[in-house]
């Protein structure tokens, strides 16, 4: 909660320091206004519900604060919902605690994000939410078999039936069968390395140990084929208005495809669909304006319940 309330007063220490070049974003109009007005928009979400504190009057302090979105969870499984990364799921989805979650946060206007939750968790959620719903950096599983953290056929076609958008994780080992055997592959021998030499698994052996095995075993970036392959997937299943950008260049370390290593690199992604017979109209949904129409929807329900 503390942390939370530290990295909120950073941002806006940002926007305040340099308002010429930043606006804060606290709403669907503020990001057209921010874009209007030729500046960047600061729009802050919450990535692992944690800091709600078992606290459910958290959910509209964070919202006034200006968190637009949150994610249920993250890397371990919490108060909220159970996380695809642990195999501690003592609630087998969301917890009685979580779906009064789901409902507050429809009623107060902050976007409900499942990207991390376990397949349980997803469902009741769909169950649950009567507003759209987003997955912000998640891809298909259709081309990761059985790797829980991305959605599956099924998933993706409930998330459109409700109304949401998958945003693709570009990460390879999230679009890349062959990326995802090698980390995989890698995490295994490593563990193996570690505990022959009774190590932890993040101090100096570790990152020795992940240098040079990448130096032997190069990693198989993805490529911007690979990256369309996984929103053409979604367009052919559900659509092209419930597929968006989610990147997370910030969270997928040195594994982001050749050819889509920042932002500095989406002219080349919108090419690959303007030479794929896309319209511009069709680029911008995918761009940010699948997003804002759900971003609208949850704000219009919570103005109208």
């Amino acid at each position: 909660y503390k942390l939370a309330n530290r990295l909120i007063d950073a941002v806006e220490a940002m926007a305040g320091r340099a308002p010429e070049k930043f606006m804060l974003v606290r709403s669907s109009d503020d990001a057209v206004r921010a874009m209007q007005s030729g500046r960047i928009g600061l729009a802050m979400g919450m990535e692992n519900a944690s800091p709600l504190n078992h606290q459910l009057e958290n959910i509209r302090f964070f919202a006034d604060r200006g968190i637009s979105y949150i994610t249920l969870t993250h890397g371990k499984s919490n108060h909220i919902c159970d996380s695809s990364y642990d195999e501690n799921r003592r609630w087998n989805g969301l917890s009685p605690f979580g779906r009064e979650v789901i409902t507050e946060m429809n009623r107060v206007g902050v976007m409900i994000d499942i990207s991390h939750v376990t397949d349980e968790t997803f469902f009741q959620v769909m169950e649950i939410s009567k507003a759209p719903v987003i997955a912000s950096h998640s891809s298909p599983r259709h081309f990761t078999q059985g790797w829980e953290r991305n959605m599956s056929d099924e998933m993706i076609k409930a998330l459109a039936q409700n109304g949401g958008v998958i945003q693709i994780n570009v990460g390879s080992t999230f679009i890349s069968q062959q990326a995802r055997d090698w980390s995989d592959t890698m995490a295994e021998k490593r563990k193996a390395y570690l505990e022959e030499r009774n190590a932890p698994p993040h101090g100096m052996e570790a990152r020795k140990f992940s240098k040079e095995y990448r130096a032997q075993n190069p990693f198989p970036y993805a490529t911007l084929d690979d990256v369309l392959a996984n929103f053409e997937h979604v367009i052919k299943l559900v659509g092209i208005e419930h597929v968006g950008i989610g990147s997370d260049f910030d969270g997928v370390g040195d594994s982001l495809p050749e050819g889509l290593k920042d932002v500095s690199h989406y002219p080349a992604l919108i090419a690959e669909f303007l030479e794929r017979g896309y319209s511009e109209d069709d680029i911008r949904a995918v761009m940010g304006g699948n997003l804002m129409r759900v971003w609208r929807q949850v704000e219009a329900l919570a103005s109208n319940p």
